[in-house]
């Protein structure tokens, strides 16, 4: 039986810098967005922490957290 991976500490003698985690991005119902596979959107639904629904014009998709093709305008 495996163990589940561990994230390694970062040791302060370390001559690489410490791991960045991304700011998470937050998104509301209305929000003008572009998206790197499917251009520009607006928001048209958002379930906190997991997915936001975004109308392209010609599509719908629902994209899943932490979006990262995906910025506010």
């Amino acid at each position: 039986m495996t163990k589940p991976a561990a994230s390694k500490r970062h040791l302060p003698t370390s001559p690489f810098r410490a791991p960045v985690t991304p700011a998470t991005k937050h998104f509301a119902e209305g929000d003008r967005v572009s998206h790197d596979m499917y251009g520009l959107g607006r928001v048209i639904g958002v379930e906190d922490g997991i997915a936001a629904l975004v109308d392209f014009g010609a599509t719908q998709m629902r994209i899943l957290s932490p979006y990262t093709k995906m910025t506010k305008l």
